[in-house]
């Protein structure tokens, strides 16, 4: 008499609620962030009812809206920051047209 062990072969699953709770917090643009978050949650769900298939799922979509919002949030800081320093040049270039215009009249 023989017995037979079945070992469940369990692929790792990353859900990627840690990224997804960092966007939601500082780069929620477009609430991107937080729907990544969500989908992390059901991933998380999904791999602790043993739905393998649909925990991957939901952690790819995850992954691309953590990404797409991690990008997003990069390049608007970026641009915040570059028109906080152009801005007052600019300004200052029209109230200086204005005087200048202002006096020849």
């Amino acid at each position: 008499m023989s017995t037979v062990v079945t070992i469940k072969n369990e692929t790792p699953v990353r859900d990627h609620v840690v990224w997804s709770l960092f966007n939601t917090i500082f780069m929620n643009y477009c609430c991107l962030g937080f729907i990544a978050f969500t989908c992390s949650v059901k991933s998380r769900d999904r791999k602790m009812v043993g739905d393998v298939i649909g925990a991957q799922s939901y952690a790819s979509t995850a992954k691309c809206l953590n990404i797409f919002a991690l990008v997003l949030g990069i390049v608007l800081t970026i641009m915040f920051i570059i028109l906080c320093i152009a801005a007052p040049v600019v300004i200052a270039d029209m109230i200086q047209l204005m005087k200048e215009s202002f006096q020849h009249s």
